[in-house]
């Protein structure tokens, strides 16, 4: 901060007084992005640095800070869904893989690390407080259905460890008490399945009567 004082001889004299580091506090859990620290310094990496050697950030990678959180068990990692907003900055995403795949009940036990993540920015394998993310810059829907998942299942059967016709075998037995939605499971096979997914599931559903 810079202030000009009249002096006893009428002369302005400049007199400068250096304003204090900046102090943020953050949530607990709290994640952010080197760029988000702009808001309190001017050169954000330095600024990061001190918080981290605070205490009051913790630093992951790929520009990524968190602010420490703790319980009664010892320190608590970051949320996943908060990592990725952060990491993919607010840009849309979806989280797939083997706990959708099996939950479907279609035999599905596939178990791998990490989490499969579609969104509309990255593409590769990244690993944040432990925790790993696959990111595939694909197309997916807005508002994912059982259905979608069926067909994400199928395109994905190899990392799923199952065989496409025992998948659709299991899908036509499925089909039989109505799982799924027949017009729905058409309409995702069309609009996100490839040629062999759709005469898969056509079969299936020719096989359940449908």
């Amino acid at each position: 901060m810079i202030c000009r004082l009249y002096s006893f001889f009428g002369n302005f004299d400049t007199v400068i007084f250096m304003s204090h580091p900046s102090n943020p506090t953050f949530k607990p859990g709290q994640v952010l992005r080197t760029e988000d620290l702009r808001q309190w310094s001017a050169n954000p990496s330095r600024l990061g640095k001190r918080l981290v050697q605070e205490g009051k950030l913790e630093f992951l990678k790929q520009g990524l800070y968190v602010a420490p959180r703790s319980s009664k068990f010892g320190k608590v990692p970051p949320d996943s869904q908060a990592l990725l907003q952060t990491f993919l900055k607010n840009s849309p995403y979806l989280e797939t893989g083997p706990k959708a795949w099996n939950a479907l009940g279609l035999g599905s036990t596939s178990v791998f690390t990490g989490a499969l993540v579609y969104n509309t920015k990255r593409s590769g394998r990244f690993t944040f407080a432990g925790k790993a993310f696959d990111l595939r810059r694909v197309r997916f829907p807005a508002t994912p259905t059982p259905e979608w998942f069926v067909v994400d299942l199928m395109e994905h059967h190899d990392e799923a460890g199952a065989s496409l016709e025992t998948l659709g075998s299991r899908l036509a037995a499925a089909m039989q008490t109505r799982r799924f939605d027949h017009d729905k499971l058409l309409a995702m096979a069309k609009e996100f399945g490839t040629h062999r997914t759709q005469r898969v599931i056509i079969k299936a559903l020719r096989e359940a009567g449908l």
